[in-house]
């Protein structure tokens, strides 16, 4: 029979409907303004610190909604976001440095539907305000520290196969060995072009100079830096998460370059103390046979150099470096034996594996924690680049007692607070390459909110005037369109809210207005086919399905190419182009279903399977 669904069809979209009902529903609950108590430096919050905090609000008659302890953290519920700023300074005095206060947003979602899974929305920074950074990778400094751990690479090696050399020292972009005689540079070379196949090596005799310089092949290259800018999202996503940051936003833009987005986090220098300093970690073996006397005025032995500890004493090192930070999976402060500060330290297999092989020839020896910073300079090159000046400090030297592996301590360590601090930076990872801030914003919580009234407004306003529209010009026809146009936007938040990736920025409010009009374009041209068959003598149930039929491949030819642009969209885009390309692409989907199916629902309910001599259209 002509315009009838079979019963599961009818059930499907019921069903479709209400499972889109329920996960758009806690969008309606809103979000109260909170924040969120987590430990930081080895402290960790509790039911005390709840205790403390509720004191604390009411010690200063700051009034709260609510308090709890959840998953590890403590979560204070305000009325408005005064209350919580206010809130928020006062913790931060009394709860000290052993813990993060960070303002966040708490859902006020019912419990049942929580046990649904049953999520708002998340909010992007232009929404929800926060910080935002846009950070840059130096690859020089990345390159100029890969090139001096070739350089010492090509020390043992050489040494081991036991071929004499002048020197080996590195350059902007290679390492250059400097040997006697063109023997010792073919056993140098064939050597070493063994060990790595990833370099080009390019030999010169010139003028009794016989040296050998290598550089890494444009593939490498292009490892390297990926690997650097990858390593170092990994590392500050690590950091922000270590420090209970909500919601965070940490992803690569473009060749070199990470934004970071911070949610609820006001206070840019605040953002700046949480993703901590742009630093790196190394273990060095201390070079006791230097003389520290002869060291200060600038005389070492050949493979060492002279570092300063934050006492400005001198402490003369070996250039090899034992083992970096990137190592290191675990870390946790404690006391030893008799009751010292120490860093308990876990390695990842291949760390394990080079403290080994050196602590096991090296029992009794001093091993030294370097600690390496880039600070902006304050100034910037002919092209605009921050410079970075790079401060170096020896933070620690303990005794190797016995053979280390992937598990070890760092004793003589001043402080228990010291301790805390520096198991925080192993366990949250030291940066592969420094980083600099390149641009910031900042973006408060009630430009936010304009913003959503803003969008939603545009959205009401844009809504009212295409369904006046449809309902004018296609009568009761207008009002199934009207009806699918409604449902089509609650489908389009429940799927934005089940989707745990999307976020909804306000270029995604305005994909949400523009699917509308393209939501009302399938039902245009559906109607229209419709009357097109009436003028042409078909009976109106007639008309009916082949509307419907015929119009069907027109709108998909128009909905695939429209989904193939939002998805290039969000391939190719950042930031904003993303937001827009993700509503618009669910946009695209949910509209077809129900601007199609939707819509014939409705039409079939009414009309199906009836003797009708007129439609309302």
């Amino acid at each position: 029979m002509l315009n009838r669904y079979p019963l599961w069809k009818n059930l499907m979209v019921v069903f479709t409907l209400i499972i889109g009902l329920l996960y758009a529903l806690p969008n309606v609950y809103g979000e109260d303004p909170a924040i969120q108590i987590s430990g930081a430096r080895g402290a960790s919050a509790d039911m005390a610190t709840l205790d403390a905090v509720t004191e604390d609000l009411k010690q200063h008659q700051i009034s709260y909604k609510s308090v709890a302890f959840e998953n590890g953290t403590v979560l204070v519920r305000f009325n408005d976001t005064d209350t919580q700023i206010s809130a928020r300074d006062i913790l931060n005095q009394q709860l000290g440095d052993n813990f993060v206060v960070a303002l966040n947003l708490a859902p006020s979602t019912p419990d049942w539907l929580e046990s649904i899974g049953a999520t708002p929305m998340k909010l992007g920074l232009d929404l929800r305000g926060g910080v935002h950074f846009l950070m840059e990778v130096d690859m020089d400094a990345a390159m100029e520290k890969l090139l001096g751990q070739q350089e010492e690479t090509f020390r043992t090696e050489l040494r081991e196969a036991k071929i004499r050399y002048r020197a080996i020292s590195k350059t902007a972009d290679a390492v250059e060995v400097r040997l006697r005689d063109a023997a010792q540079l073919a056993d140098a070379k064939a050597a070493l072009v063994k060990l790595h196949q990833d370099m080009l090596f390019t030999d010169s005799d010139r003028n009794g100079r016989f040296v050998l310089s290598a550089q890494f092949t444009e593939a490498r290259l292009k490892e390297i830096r990926n690997y650097a800018v990858e390593q170092n999202i990994t590392i500050l996503r690590n950091r922000v998460n270590e420090l209970g940051v909500a919601e965070p936003l940490v992803q690569r833009q473009g060749a070199n370059r990470i934004v970071v987005e911070l949610p609820g986090v006001q206070d840019t220098a605040r953002a700046k103390e949480i993703l901590g300093a742009t630093a790196t970690l190394e273990f060095r073996e201390v070079d006791s046979t230097a003389d520290l006397a002869a060291a200060a005025s600038g005389r070492v032995p050949p493979g060492s150099e002279v570092k300063l500890t934050r006492d400005q004493r001198p402490v003369v090192l070996k250039k090899r470096v034992i083992l970096e930070g990137s190592h290191i999976t675990d870390a946790s402060s404690s006391a030893d034996e008799y009751g010292r500060p120490q860093v308990n330290i876990s390695l990842d297999s291949e760390g394990g594996s080079k403290m080994t092989a050196f602590s096991r020839n090296n029992v009794g020896k001093l091993m030294a924690t370097v600690f390496t910073e880039y600070k902006d300079s304050g100034e910037r090159d002919p092209n605009g680049k921050v410079i970075l000046e790079k401060h170096e400090e020896v933070i620690n030297q303990a005794t190797i007692q016995t053979a280390l592996g992937r598990n070890f301590r760092i004793t003589g360590i001043d402080t228990q607070s010291e301790a805390h601090n520096l198991a925080l930076l192993l366990r949250a990872g030291a940066l592969i390459a420094p980083i600099s801030i390149v641009e910031e914003r900042t973006i408060g919580p009630s430009m936010g909110q304009q913003n959503i009234d803003m969008g939603i407004q545009a959205m009401i306003w844009g809504m009212i005037a295409v369904m006046l529209f449809t309902l004018v010009y296609y009568r009761r026809f207008g009002l199934f369109a009207n009806l699918a146009l409604l449902m089509n936007l609650v489908m389009i938040i429940g799927v934005m809210s089940m989707i745990p990736g999307a976020t909804m920025t306000l270029p995604g409010i305005a994909g949400i207005v523009l699917t509308v009009g393209m939501a009302v374009d399938a039902n245009v041209l559906i109607f229209e086919r419709i009357r097109e068959e009436l003028r042409d003598g078909r009976s109106p149930q007639q008309a009916i399905h082949q509307g419907y039929a015929n119009a069907f491949s027109t709108i998909a030819d128009a909905n695939i190419t429209t989904l193939i642009t939002a998805i290039i969209l969000f391939a190719v885009g950042t930031g904003a182009v993303k937001g827009f390309a993700v509503t618009l692409s669910i946009g695209i989907l949910t509209s077809m279903f129900t601007a199609i199916i939707g819509t014939r629902v409705l039409v079939n309910l009414v009309y199906g399977g009836k003797r009708i001599e007129k439609l309302s259209i």
